[in-house]
């Protein structure tokens, strides 16, 4: 069974680590925890390059290896690397817990060498009407972010 993780980090203080696990051909399940966010839900999603070397900016834009517009990770029409909305609580902590079939760990659309990136704000899943909404959710700048590599 093919392993990965990332180890998001800021220069705010946020941090975190994320694992991803996935059985054959199955569904990718990401878990993990993150601390130091604002309370409130935060965008999340697997960026198209594992480049920080500009920190989060360098990430690229979201995994989109369809071409399709932004959407909500249950939607036909999304970006493989739509996964949606994480929620802080008032600790500013939150559990990742995430099931998605498009974002595998190997493959041609693996998202290994990629980036989870989580951003200031609510993703609004392609449906908030901003000139924004189809390409990013609307969704802020980017909090923190980490490169998803194998795992023994």
């Amino acid at each position: 069974m093919p392993k990965a993780v990332a180890v998001l980090s800021s220069n705010e203080g946020v941090r975190g680590t994320v694992y991803f696990t996935q059985e054959g051909d199955g569904p990718t399940t990401v878990t993990g925890n993150l601390s130091g966010f604002k309370s409130g839900p935060h965008g999340f999603h697997v960026h198209a390059l594992g480049d920080t070397t500009n920190g989060c900016m360098s990430t690229g834009p979201h995994f989109n290896p369809a071409g399709k517009d932004h959407g909500a990770p249950e939607d036909e029409v999304r970006h493989a690397g739509d996964l949606g909305n994480i929620t802080v609580g008032e600790d500013g902590t939150a559990a990742v817990n995430i099931v998605d079939k498009q974002i595998p760990l190997s493959g041609p659309h693996s998202i290994v060498g990629r980036a989870v990136v989580v951003h200031a704000d609510p993703d609004d899943l392609g449906k908030g009407g901003h000139e924004l909404s189809k390409t990013t959710g609307n969704a802020g700048g980017r909090v923190a972010c980490g490169i998803v590599g194998l795992q023994g």
